[in-house]
C-alpha cells in the first residue's frame, strides 16, 4: 500500500486523495476504443477522494499528461479520438519500486517530478497494454494497478492459450485452429471446422480485423484483414447459438469473485455478427440486460463465466463471452481482462443491471487495486 494511503472495505477512505493515473490510447488497433473508455471512467471517480491524472499513450509509443477536458477525453464513441503528444506534457515513469513517480521527459528541460503515483487505472485494450505489457513495467514500478496481472493478461489476451488454458480446465470450447505467417488453412481443418468460420487476429479485440468467412475463396482476403493486426490469425467454426456475455468482478471482502447477470447481443447488422460497426458506431445489434434466459441456465451462465475468470487466474474484473446452443449447452467464445467503458460497453451495463452502478463500479476497482498492491499475489 503506498505511503499515505489506507486502504477500508466499503468506505475506501484514506488520510489524504488517491494519486491516481488513468492510462489510456496505446499502441493497438483499440487505441480510439480505449480513449472513449477513459472518458467514461473519468467522469465517473469520485475527485473529492481520487486526484486523478490522464496521461495518454500516442500510436507510436509517447506517454502525454492531458488536460481533463482534452477532446481526447470528451468524445463520444463515434468520434475514434486519438491521443496526440504535442497536446500534452510528455512524462515517463520511472520502474523503481522505491520511487514510483512521474517524471517530465522533455529533453530540452531539466527532468521535473510531477509527484508520486498511488495507483493505476490502465484502461488500454489489446496488445501493448492489455496483454501483459503495461502489467510488466507497473510490477516493475512497484505500482499497485486495476485488473489482472501479466500472467493472466497475456494469457487472456492470446486466444489459442486462452482456450488452451480453459479446454484443460474442463471447460466448454469450440472447434478452432490457428494459422501463422506463411501458412493457409489445410484440407483437413476446412472439413472439420466447416463453414460457416470466423477469421480474427489471435490477439486482437474490439472486433477490429474479424472477418465471417462463407465460402473458402474469401479465406485468403479474410486473412488479410487478420494480419493487418497481428500475424497470428484464428479461424473458429461458427458456434450456433445465443451470444451471452457475463462481467466478473473480484469481492473487496476477499472471498472470491461473483459474476454480473447476463445479458444477450442480439445482432441486426448485415455483417451477420458483432463487429465494429455494430459495437461502437451504428444500430447494428440489440443489447438485453437482463438476458431472458431460465434462471437454471442463468445460474450455469454465471457458474461458467466464474469458472473461466479463475481458470485463467485473472484478477479485478473480466467480461467472458459464451454461447448457449439450443439444447442449452455453453461454449465459452473470449475472456476480456480489461473491457471497454464506453457509453455502450457491455461491462458497465450488466453491473449497473446487478446493482452497482458505474461511480461505484469505478471505485470498487480502484480499491481492489489498493488493497491487493504489487508484487506477487
Amino acid at each position: 500500500m503506498p505511503d499515505g494511503i489506507r486502504y477500508c472495505p466499503g468506505m475506501g477512505a484514506s488520510t489524504r486523495r488517491v494519486r491516481l493515473v488513468l492510462l489510456f490510447g496505446g499502441r493497438s488497433t483499440e487505441h480510439a476504443i480505449s480513449c472513449v473508455s477513459a472518458g467514461g471512467v473519468l467522469r465517473a471517480l469520485d475527485r473529492s477522494r481520487y486526484d486523478v491524472i490522464p496521461v495518454g499513450i500516442d500510436p507510436e509509443g509517447r506517454w502525454v499528461v492531458l488536460p481533463e477536458d482534452s477532446p481526447v477525453l470528451t468524445a463520444v464513441s463515434a468520434d475514434l479520438p486519438t491521443v496526440n503528444a504535442a497536446d500534452g506534457i510528455e512524462v515517463t515513469l520511472t520502474p523503481d519500486p522505491t520511487r514510483p513517480r512521474l517524471l517530465v521527459s522533455d529533453p530540452s528541460s531539466p527532468l521535473r517530478d510531477l509527484g508520486t503515483v498511488d495507483v493505476v487505472f490502465p484502461l488500454l485494450h489489446g496488445p501493448f497494454g492489455e496483454d501483459g505489457t503495461i502489467q510488466g513495467l507497473l510490477e516493475m514500478s512497484g505500482l499497485p494497478y486495476v485488473g489482472s496481472g501479466v500472467f493472466a493478461s497475456a494469457t487472456s489476451m492470446d486466444k489459442q492459450h486462452m482456450k488452451r488454458i480453459l479446454a484443460a480446465s474442463g471447460l466448454p470450447v469450440g472447434p478452432y485452429t490457428v494459422v501463422r505467417p506463411g501458412q493457409t488453412l489445410s484440407e483437413t481443418e476446412r472439413e472439420r471446422l466447416g463453414l460457416p468460420v470466423f477469421v480474427k487476429p489471435a490477439r486482437g479485440g474490439s472486433s477490429i480485423g474479424i472477418s465471417r468467412v462463407d465460402a473458402w475463396a474469401d479465406l485468403d482476403t479474410a486473412f488479410k484483414a487478420a494480419r493487418s493486426s497481428d500475424p497470428k490469425v484464428l479461424v473458429e467454426a461458427a458456434i450456433v447459438g445465443r451470444e451471452i456475455e457475463c462481467g466478473v468482478l473480484d469481492r473487496l471482502d476477499g472471498s472470491g469473485p461473483e459474476a454480473s447477470v447476463p445479458a444477450e447481443i442480439t445482432v441486426t447488422s448485415s455483417a451477420g455478427f458483432y463487429d465494429f460497426e455494430a459495437k461502437y458506431v451504428s444500430d447494428g445489434a440489440r443489447l438485453d440486460v437482463p438476458a431472458q434466459l431460465p434462471d437454471e441456465l442463468t445460474e450455469r451462465v454465471r457458474a461458467t463465466a466464474t469458472a473461466a475468470y479463475e481458470a485463467l487466474d485473472c484478477a479485478g474484473l473480466a467480461r467472458v463471452d459464451m454461447f448457449v446452443t439450443p439444447a442449452g449447452d455453453i461454449v465459452l467464445n473470449e475472456v476480456n481482462t480489461m473491457p471497454g467503458f464506453t457509453s455502450t460497453s457491455m461491462f458497465p451495463q450488466v453491473w449497473a443491471a446487478s446493482g452497482l452502478d458505474f461511480a461505484a463500479l469505478t471505485d470498487r476497482l480502484v480499491q481492489l487495486a489498493l488493497r491487493d498492491g504489487s508484487g506477487l499475489r
